[in-house]
């Protein structure tokens, strides 16, 4: 009897681990946004960071666009004369770009750059993230930093971080993704990890539950459970396609994800 007990709770436990989640592609773009590395969906408009040139080069070419939710291309070219610009976050009526050195901040009803945030000795912001506050976090991969910055100014918040790359702010303190290390720093600073990503972490969404979608810029979206299972949901880069800095929307569970090199931005539901 006993180990009949045995043999159907393993069973059951066998069960509930085969139960992943999925993606489900919704729709794609054409390959007509220039290099696009993160998606910020607000309201009904999907911002996308363009790079349109050389990942790290201060060439002007870089920019924003606007697409809806449905994948229909609003305009390609609302915000022009960026570098390289990458990482997303929004706060009022204003949107923060992570742009090499510095974070460019964009009036969104006026449709302007309304300032450049210098970030000193910055040569590799990466990822944006915002409290509901105003406070802004972004990521410098090449120095391997974290900066805070208020009232638009910028202060040193965590170094160390290895390959510093996707951050989000969470209600019990801030996520990064430092190379394959998924951490968690808190109010304190003290950091602690959540899982071992098999790929260096790009994009970071919450999903509910302490669970997270995790991309890495090479081609591969990964589910990570709040205690720190790791399933792959998606793998692109045999296509030669990448999945870099994701969008999420919590309420139709419909992840955005850009194609950086394949040119496009396509819509998954997550089931």
């Amino acid at each position: 009897m006993k180990q009949l007990f045995f043999l159907l709770l393993a069973m059951a436990t066998g069960t509930c681990f085969a139960q992943q989640h999925k993606l489900e592609k919704i729709w794609e773009t054409d390959t007509v946004v220039a290099v696009p590395e993160s998606v910020l969906p607000v309201g009904d408009i999907l911002y996308v960071s363009q790079i349109d040139g050389a990942p790290w080069t201060a060439d002007g070419k870089g920019g924003v666009a606007k697409i809806d939710k449905d994948g229909k291309i609003i305009d390609l070219h609302w915000i022009t004369g960026l570098n390289a610009p990458k990482g997303l976050g929004i706060y009022q009526n204003r949107l923060y770009v992570a742009d090499i050195s510095d974070v460019v901040v964009i009036n969104i009803k006026k449709g302007k750059v309304e300032k450049n945030i210098r970030v000193a000795d910055a040569n590799g912001l990466n990822d944006i993230t915002v409290t509901d506050k105003g406070v802004v976090f972004v990521s410098d991969t090449k120095q391997s930093k974290v900066w805070r910055i208020e009232n638009d100014v910028p202060a040193l918040y965590l170094d160390g971080m290895k390959s510093a790359n996707g951050l989000k702010v969470v209600k019990d303190g801030l996520v990064i993704g430092a190379g394959k290390d998924f951490l968690k720093a808190d109010a304190q600073k003290k950091v602690t990890k959540i899982a071992d990503v098999p790929q260096p972490i790009d994009g970071i969404e919450p999903v509910g539950n302490g669970d997270f979608i995790v991309t890495a810029w090479s081609g591969w979206v990964f589910y990570v459970y709040a205690n720190g299972t790791v399933e792959t949901l998606l793998e692109t880069h045999e296509q030669k396609k990448n999945t870099a800095d994701i969008g999420y929307d919590p309420v139709k569970r419909i992840v955005y994800i850009p194609s950086f090199n394949g040119k496009t931005v396509a819509a998954y539901k997550l089931l």
